[in-house]
């Protein structure tokens, strides 16, 4: 069995079982990737892949095992890779991040300045999409770290730190009625109005879901987007009113809109960075994590990493106070003044 055999074999899988696109990404034949395929069965005594004609269609039960095994494997040369540059004292390399828009947009802009400046030989790739998304950066093993909010379960295989929480706002033009009135909403209130939120905002699962269901209302979505920017646009065309995180309102550049007050009606959430959990961090990887919340200290997050499981993982920072992202509201300024 060679390294390039399951490399192959999991290029397959990550490319929707394409093998040209595989060969394409790989910059190799499609001829050798489907010989060296067949070497691997062959030598293992095993059908990998379920075929239709010369199609792959999907992958077989021992094929699923086999890939599951190739990704440690895969990962472990990487590991071991890091080892050696580390040991060597190499400090030059890729930070690869999978994240959400709010979080490229908003947050991590001055932390990845001041790393790329303490760190001018690595370089930075950042990857946007929605939760399903980067839950299959993940398993292509096409990014380092993940930074979202919620969704844990896509993640089964990563030890999750928590970054930092934040509340929702409400956004509406100033000639909407919500802005006019002098008491702060209700939940009642918004199920009359039509919701321009986050993807994915509308699954039975999601906290906003679940919010308006414990009293008994159904919230009444809209119009989503993974982009808090294009949330902003449609309430501005008045499409409806807008629920997004408090640090995505930029004061100058939001002053058209009035942000109203509403982390009394939605839970405060946790944003959380993960990492696969039988990797080995790299001495730029562990300053990225500690610039980017003082708390991800290199001790632990490495105690982090050897945990047995995430309830473990938790507890490790049951003592944090987590730095919040809310919505600090200004006084009202009487009309005439």
């Amino acid at each position: 069995m060679k390294l390039q055999q399951i490399r192959y074999l999991l290029a397959i899988v990550d490319n929707g079982f394409n093998i040209t696109t595989a060969a394409e990404n790989l910059y190799t034949s499609q001829p050798g990737i489907s010989k060296q395929i067949r070497l691997l069965e062959d030598e293992l005594g095993l059908q990998l892949f379920i075929r239709r004609g010369k199609r792959i269609d999907a992958l077989t039960a021992a094929g699923e095992r086999a890939v599951e095994r190739g990704r440690h494997i895969m990962q472990e040369v990487a590991n071991i890779k890091n080892l050696a540059a580390e040991l060597k004292g190499d400090a030059q390399g890729t930070l690869r991040l999978g994240t959400t828009h709010t979080q490229a947009r908003y947050v991590l802009p001055p932390v990845i300045q001041g790393f790329r400046q303490a760190h001018p030989g690595v370089g930075f790739d950042i990857h946007q999409g929605t939760s399903d998304q980067l839950a299959g950066m993940v398993s292509a093993g096409d990014v380092d770290f993940v930074m979202a909010t919620s969704s844990q379960h896509l993640f089964p295989g990563l030890t999750m730190l928590p970054v930092y929480q934040w509340d929702r706002v409400l956004l509406v033009p100033r000639d909407h009625p919500l802005a006019a009135s002098r008491t702060a909403p209700t939940l009642e209130t918004l199920s009359q109005h039509p919701l321009v939120t986050y993807v994915f905002s509308d699954r039975p699962e999601s906290s906003l879901s679940r919010t308006f269901k414990a009293k008994g209302l159904e919230a009444n979505i809209g119009f989503t987007a993974r982009d808090a920017d294009v949330i902003k646009t449609y309430v501005r065309m008045g499409l409806g009113v807008g629920l997004l995180a408090a640090m995505a309102v930029e004061e100058e550049v939001d002053k058209d809109l009035v942000t109203l007050d509403v982390q009394h009606l939605f839970p405060r959430l946790t944003t959380w960075i993960g990492f696969r959990r039988d990797s080995l961090l790299r001495g730029y990887q562990l300053d990225f994590l500690s610039r980017l919340a003082p708390h991800l200290t290199p001790e632990r997050v490495e105690a982090a990493r050897q945990a047995p499981d995430q309830k473990a993982v938790e507890t490790l920072f049951e003592d944090v106070t987590l730095p919040v992202h809310a919505h600090q509201p200004k006084p009202r300024v009487a009309a005439g003044c």
